[in-house]
Parts: C-alpha cells; structure tokens; sequence
C-alpha cells in the first residue's frame, strides 16, 4: 500500500501509557473470534465480555516508552484515518450531507470506552455511544497465526475501513434502525442474526467504497492489495470460524456473515464506488 501525506488529528494512541476497565461491549469485526468460539463450544460468552472487570481492577499495565516499530505503525494507522475522511468527507459533500469525524484509539490489553471496557480479546469495534473505533494491533498477529490471512497494511486499512464503515451507518440512521428493531421484542434471534449479518456485510461493502474512492484520488493501491483485504474477510467469515472451532456451521447462528458473502459486498463496493449499491438489508428495514 501507497502510504500519502494526509495524517488524522482524531488518533488517540493510548499504547504505553498503561489502562484498566470495567465490563464490555461489542460489535466489531474481531469481536466475534473469542465470544464466538466460546458459544460455539458450548460455554456461554457473557463470561468472556464481562471478563474484564475484575482483571483491569487488580492489573493495570505499566507505562512504556512505544518501540519504533510501534511508532511507525501509529503513523499508519493516523494516514489510513487520514484518507478514510478524506474520502467520506467527498461522499457524504456530494451527497448533500456532512460528515463528521470519528476518534481512533489504539490501546493494548484493555481501555476504557464510550460502550464499557475495551479488551483486546474483542478484536477491533466501533462505538457508536462515543462514535470512535477501537484497535488493538495484536488483533493482527491473531488473524495471521490462528486464521490463515496474510496480514499487510492493506489488511490493517480494510480493517479500520470495515469498522468506520459502522461509523457511516451511525451517521446515516442505520445503527438506530437496526437498534430499535433489536429493542422491539418482536423479531427471532435467528431474524435479529439476519439483520446483524446484513449490517455487518454491509460495512465490508463500504470498506471496499472508500478503497475504490481513495484508490482513484490518491492511487495507493499495489499488486495484492485487494487479495489481503478479501483474504482477512475470508478469515473473518462466520463459516470459516465455526469450522475452526466447533468443527461444523450453524447458518441460524451466523452474525456477520460467511466468507464468500463478506468477499463479495466487499468486492461490489470497491468495483462500483457507489454507496447506492450497498443495500444488504433490501426491505428488511422498511
């Protein structure tokens, strides 16, 4: 990947600086890798999400000067925020809207968010309560050692761009869509799976808008780019992980969607650039 001079002013890097939290919330891409698996082998994962209390009270992790490699990727990871509202600036102006910006944080083991506690078992979520997204960059190495994707900056920028794109849907009205079919009490969990799944595939698609849209003003695309972006969509596939855990797929407890779908709305958004094309839900909202 092409790295650009934009650089974000709406990076808060906490690594270092030490942490502790409280309970947790969801609803990233990684979330599903540990809470999952747990359900999938039959244990329950509110243990998993509610772990966190009683480990940042007694293990608060000393401050530390970041490694120069460290260093490097928050000068990434601020470029790639950089061009994501760059880019979504240019849409939402031609869209007649106004997009407002959301916070990255980077932190290591746990931090305090808008939503509850931040861990880095959850893997990368947006907050849709302080409109930020969360990343711990060990999230990375477990993509690569334990789900067989090839990790690149690419991977690290369809990630953020996969995470911001629940941002868009925040500012859009679609988080508050789906949140209030959720609160309603009148729909399955397996109808409430569908409706997750489509929100989920629907962030993969505006991931692959903003890498079409960037791709044409700033050309930082390189040969294998896309292939590591629709290689950590494959790792990240419903299908992919309940295999890996559990050994077989229960489709009714599919959440984010299965590898060919999230490749495919990913692909469909980078090859139209048109956030018109990304309906997922079809009538489901109406």
């Amino acid at each position: 990947m092409k790295w650009t001079n934009d650089s974000s002013d709406m990076v808060d890097d906490r690594r270092g600086s030490g942490g502790g939290g409280g309970m947790l919330v969801g609803g990233g891409l990684g979330t599903i890798i540990i809470a999952a698996i747990v359900f999938f082998l039959g244990g329950d994962p509110s243990s998993i999400l509610s772990s966190g209390l009683s480990q940042s009270q007694s293990a608060p992790t000393e401050q530390r000067q970041l490694t120069t490699q460290e260093q490097q990727i928050g000068k990434m990871v601020k470029m790639i925020a950089g061009e994501t509202e760059e880019t979504w600036s240019e849409i939402f102006q031609q869209n007649g809207m106004q997009y407002k910006k959301p916070r990255i944080v980077l932190f290591e083991n746990m931090t305090q968010s808008g939503c509850g506690t931040a861990q880095s078992s959850m893997g990368p979520f947006y907050c849709p309560v302080d409109q930020t997204v969360y990343m711990d960059m060990s999230f990375f190495s477990e993509l690569q050692q334990k789900f067989g994707a090839k990790v690149t900056e690419f991977t690290v920028a369809y990630v953020m761009a996969h995470e911001i794109g629940h941002h868009v849907q925040t500012l859009l009205g679609t988080t508050q869509k789906v949140d209030a079919l959720r609160q309603s009490g009148r729909y399955s969990e397996a109808d409430l799976n569908r409706v997750s799944v489509a929100t989920e595939l629907q962030a993969d698609f505006f991931a692959g808008v903003w890498a079409k849209k960037t791709d044409d003003r700033e050309h930082i695309l390189e040969p294998g780019d896309i292939q590591s972006a629709m290689d950590a969509a494959a790792a990240v596939g419903d299908d992919n992980i309940q295999k890996r855990s559990s050994g077989y797929v229960n489709q009714e407890a599919f959440t984010h969607g299965t590898s060919q779908q999230r490749m495919e709305w990913f692909m469909k958004g980078y090859q139209t650039g048109d956030i018109r094309q990304g309906d997922t839900f079809s009538k489901l909202l109406q």
